[in-house]
């Protein structure tokens, strides 16, 4: 009987785990199976391009449905997995069908962590995590509208940004003192916040939301302070939790994710996770992880199809990610720790600088702010844990491509 394959989850991991599968060489069935109705599509150009109308939210589409099926991949939308049969290797779908799989891999993800306020369910309260979301966000930009975004992480943050390019009243609620805080640090998370309000967008911080107002359609947010601010939209994004639902049911072990080894392979032989729902050991960053990024996805996606067929090479990746806002590109790798001392090279009121994070002279991570050459000269220091000299790294005169020689 011909080998058959299930990935559960069409998203940017389960479809390029799919690609890799067919460019590997895999002859097999091939099921990819998600609950949109959308082919596989990259998320970064959501709370950016498709808000700006910049791009048609279908050219977020890895390929197009007809691509698929030319690649024998079946490709099955608007489908859920209820329940996967360990023992008879196979997936049971909410309409009662049976899929055979000899191996499985679930790039399940994770869905936006709900709000729990009163209010919270009327009409222009959005979250935006899909494609429908952000078309739904996008139509709700209006030039002078007053827009209410509830968290100052990145998708807050580039929400905010687009929101105001358009034209709207924005303000930006977050509750730590700064926002990025936990990510970026104080004092990265002010300058932040400091360019967001130099651009004209009221950032409330250390502000919580006390309930929603509004007659079937929002008109106000009410702050825990009591301040009630004019909204006709409200964006939330106060980040996702790890789908793991299915996994748990299978017996899988999970803790913050789906628990994997090296190899992409979960506590039960033959089912793998990769994506933003995997949490994996990265020798890099020194423990767990779980990251929820476009550049994870795609290469944990590709490294657990090539363990599938055998290839067991280890992934251990310098995490990398990126955000647009306004005319500031911020790319960071590794992983920054607000406890971390911080060498910067470059004016810090300029818009164009970097941060080093230093932890006992290693170099853990880089920030940059409209400088990602520094970021990517950098990245090799970081993976291989290299004691490098600060005054080096804050020095400009100094090429980042040749330090600790």
């Amino acid at each position: 009987m011909k080998e058959s394959i299930a990935i559960v989850g069409a998203n940017l991991a389960g479809g390029r785990a799919a690609q890799t599968l067919r460019k590997e060489g895999f002859e097999g069935d091939i099921h990819l199976i998600g609950m949109e109705p959308h082919p596989p599509y990259e998320r970064p150009v959501l709370s950016k391009d498709v808000l700006l109308e910049n791009c048609n939210p279908a050219q977020a589409y890895l390929q197009t449905e007809d691509a698929w099926e030319q690649q024998g991949i079946q490709l099955r939308l608007s489908t859920v997995v209820t329940r996967i049969h360990r023992q008879s290797r196979q997936l049971e779908l909410s309409d009662g069908e049976l899929v055979r799989a000899n191996k499985v891999m679930l790039c399940t993800g994770g869905r936006v962590r709900r709000l729990p306020v009163p209010g919270a369910e009327l009409e222009g309260v959005e979250y935006l995590r899909t494609i429908d979301d952000a078309v739904a966000v996008r139509d709700r930009l209006q030039t002078g509208a007053p827009v209410v975004v509830i968290g100052g992480g990145f998708i807050g943050a580039e929400v905010a940004a687009c929101a105001k390019l358009i034209g709207c009243e924005v303000t930006m609620l977050e509750a730590e003192e700064v926002p990025l805080w936990r990510v970026l640090g104080h004092e990265l998370g002010g300058i932040l916040c400091g360019i967001h309000r130099d651009q004209g967008v009221r950032v409330k911080t250390r502000t919580t939301v006390d309930r929603i107002e509004g007659n079937g359609r929002v008109t106000n947010v009410v702050t825990s302070e009591g301040e009630r601010i004019e909204a006709s939209t409200v964006v939330i994004g106060v980040g996702i939790t790890p789908a793991t639902e299915l996994a748990e049911g299978a017996g899988l072990d999970v803790g913050n994710g789906i628990m994997v080894n090296e190899f992409c392979e979960t506590s039960i032989p033959g089912i793998y996770a990769a994506g933003d729902v995997a949490n994996h050991p990265n020798a890099i960053v020194g423990g767990r992880v779980r990251l929820e990024s476009w550049q994870n996805a795609q290469k944990q996606a590709t490294a657990a199809a090539k363990s599938m067929l055998g290839e067991s090479k280890t992934f251990n990746d310098v995490p990398w990610f990126w955000s647009d806002q306004y005319d500031l590109n911020i790319q960071m790798s590794g992983q920054p720790d607000p406890t971390d001392s911080i060498v910067y090279r470059g004016d810090k009121s300029s818009r164009s600088f970097s941060a080093f994070f230093l932890r006992d002279g290693v170099l853990r991570s880089v920030v940059a702010f409209n400088r990602a050459r520094d970021v990517k000269r950098t990245m090799t220091y970081i993976a291989s844990r290299q004691i490098l000299e600060p005054a080096q790294l804050g020095d400009e005169s100094v090429d980042l491509r040749r330090l600790g020689g």
